[in-house]
This record gives structure tokens, C-alpha cells and sequence, in this order.
């Protein structure tokens, strides 16, 4: 039988130290006199469009009994916060917006809220704060929560610990998605730790996308020695996180590593890749790359066919 007592034990601990850290259990959230429920429905009808927040949308959304959301919404309304009314296209169904006080309410405790984070988070360095928030982003990958970053997705040269992330991620991704075994791994980290020994800085790049501090996927472009003596860059470890996929960052490291091989005065460009890889060779053909060889091989505890693909530069 599976023994889920201490995971439950370990998850309920740190539950109860950080409800009492952001201050949850408090009788007014941010030192206001609202509680956390009804700051969180006038998050609600704050980030509504249109002609306001649904009621019946709000109550589902945060679970509310539809007596206890009332009651909220009628305190709010007779200190004029909120104003309520119908919709334009049901007039059955009650919509609820924020009053200019209102808007000023909520956003004092907005800017209250992020002063208490930034707090905590200041004690932290800049790499340890990386490192929360790629972990709270993982956590909320696994239990399937609707968490949004909200930020930019940026591409950067890499840093302390990124290296060993690429080879990490590579490692753990393909043995879940593709079953590889540990030489696959072992593959990665050969090509990683041999473009941070030995890598030219003009005419060779590595990049790391992150957002907030998390690590979304890399990419880097080797020079490749060719027989026909054309200059020719290779585009390797190309990894994108299952949370931010299909949002085109794919093809945006796909186009900075060919854009920079273009730069560099490289006239064509490779890469190897394997059968199955579905959207990467949907993203390398879009781009302009196309196959020129093919082979069967056994390796990383499976038979694959292994691919070669080319476009010029010039």
C-alpha cells in the first residue's frame, strides 16, 4: 500500500509556516481590514473585462457559497467599493465592478502585498531567488495549478548553475517523454562542459530563456567542422519546458541561433536530431532547415533514426 504519510506530513508543515509568514491567518490580510477571502474576490472583479465581473463566475472560481459570497459582495457594495448590476446580454445573471474607491482600495493592497514579498525575497540573493521561484513554478506544474508568471520571457547568456540545469533538464525530460537511458545524459553533458571549457565567444553562443527567474529553455550554436570546407555552425541542445510550450519559444531560440550563425559569417548551418521530435521539426523545417541524411542507429537504450539536417546561410 502507498505510503503517502510523510509526503502529507512534509506538505502540511510548510502550509502552516508560510500561511503564518504572509500573514493569512491574520484577521485583516496586508494589515487591512479585509480578509483574505474577500481581498481575493475583489482580485476578481479587478481583473474582470468588459462589462464586469459575474457573479456566478466568481463564486465558482473561489468555491463560495453562494449566502457567504453575497454577504462579501453587500459589505463591499455599502462601503463603495463595488457597485453591482446585470448583464447587458442575461439580465438574470449579476455582474459586479469596482467603484473609483474601490480601484483604490485594491490597489493599496496590491502595492501592500508586493512590498511583504519583496521583503522576504530581499534576504535572498539573486540566485536563490531564481531558485524559488523555478521551484514554486514546478510545483504548480505537478499538481496542475493555474499559475501565470506574468512575466516576459527573456533569452540570456548563461550563468552560475546553468549549465548543470541543461544537462539536468535534458536528462530528466527525455527519460520520462522518450525513455532514454543515462547515456543520453551523459551525451549532454559532454557537449555542455566542452562549450564552456573550450568555446570561441565571437563565433560560438549559448542561451538561456527564463522568466521570473525560472528557466524556461536553452539552446547553442558550435562551430562544426565540415569536409567540404564550407563554414558551417551546428545548432545543439535545443529544450523547451513542457509549461511553455506552445508559446513560440521554440522557434525564437531556433531563429536567435541562426540569426547569430548568420552574423557570425557562417555559411551553412546543421544539426542532428532523431525521429519522433514532432514540433522541433515542425519549428526546423518552418525555419528553412531540410533533411539530408538519415540513418538507423542504436543508442540511449533504443533504436532510432538518426537525422542530419542542413540550410545555407548565404
Amino acid at each position: 500500500m502507498l505510503d503517502l504519510a510523510p509526503a502529507v506530513a512534509a506538505v502540511r508543515s510548510f502550509n502552516r509556516a508560510y500561511t503564518k509568514v504572509i500573514g493569512l491567518l491574520d484577521e485583516g490580510l496586508v494589515k487591512s481590514p479585509y480578509t483574505l477571502t474577500e481581498v481575493r474576490v475583489l482580485f476578481e472583479v479587478a481583473h474582470a473585462a468588459g462589462e464586469g465581473a459575474s457573479v456566478a463566475r466568481i463564486r465558482e472560481d473561489l468555491g463560495l457559497d453562494a449566502g457567504y459570497l453575497s454577504r462579501i459582495l453587500a459589505r463591499l457594495d455599502d462601503e463603495g467599493m463595488v457597485v453591482k448590476g446585470r448583464a447587458v446580454d442575461d439580465a438574470r445573471r449579476g455582474t459586479v465592478m469596482l467603484t473609483e474607491r474601490g480601484w483604490s482600495v485594491f490597489s493599496g493592497l496590491e502595492e501592500r502585498s508586493s512590498e511583504q514579498i519583496a521583503a522576504l525575497l530581499s534576504q535572498l540573493g539573486e540566485a536563490e531567488r531564481g531558485r524559488l521561484v523555478e521551484a514554486m513554478a514546478q510545483v504548480g506544474a505537478l499538481l496542475k495549478l493555474d499559475v501565470a508568471t506574468g512575466r516576459e520571457v527573456t533569452v540570456r547568456p548563461p550563468r552560475a548553475g546553468d549549465y548543470g540545469w541543461v544537462v539536468e533538464r535534458h536528462g530528466m525530460l527525455y527519460a520520462t517523454e522518450r525513455g532514454f537511458d543515462e547515456t543520453f545524459e551523459a551525451d549532454v553533458a559532454r557537449i555542455v562542459a566542452d562549450y564552456a571549457a573550450h568555446h570561441d565567444k565571437d563565433r560560438e553562443r549559448f542561451w538561456i530563456a527564463e522568466a521570473g527567474g525560472r528557466r524556461l529553455g536553452c539552446v547553442a550554436c558550435v562551430r562544426r567542422d565540415s569536409a567540404d570546407g564550407v563554414e558551417t555552425a551546428q545548432l545543439r541542445i535545443l529544450l523547451v519546458e513542457p509549461s511553455a510550450r506552445g508559446l513560440g519559444l521554440g522557434r525564437r531560440l531556433v531563429q536567435e541561433c541562426v540569426e547569430f550563425a548568420r552574423a557570425a559569417g557562417y555559411e551553412r548551418m546543421m544539426l542532428y536530431t532523431v525521429d519522433g521530435l514532432t514540433a522541433a521539426h515542425r519549428i526546423y523545417r518552418d525555419v528553412g532547415f531540410e533533411i539530408v541524411h538519415q540513418e538507423a542507429v542504436e543508442m540511449w537504450g533504443h533504436y532510432l533514426v538518426e537525422q542530419e539536417w542542413q540550410m545555407n546561410l548565404t
